[in-house]
């Protein structure tokens, strides 16, 4: 019963985690669920533009 528990914290924990918020601007976009499945950051498109021209 326990483990039924844990599991349902950790899938609602992981939805909370899978939002489409940027972590650089802040911004809402569909991009970044993208962009963390192919490169693992939740960047949005345009931050991952900036990263690879300015990378700093």
């Amino acid at each position: 019963m326990t483990e039924e528990f844990e599991d349902k914290t950790l899938k609602e924990k992981d939805l909370k985690e899978l939002n489409n918020q940027c972590e650089e601007c802040k911004k809402e976009d569909e991009s970044v669920s993208q962009n963390l499945i192919l490169t693992g950051f939740k960047i949005c498109k345009s931050c991952r533009t900036s990263k690879t021209v300015f990378p700093v």
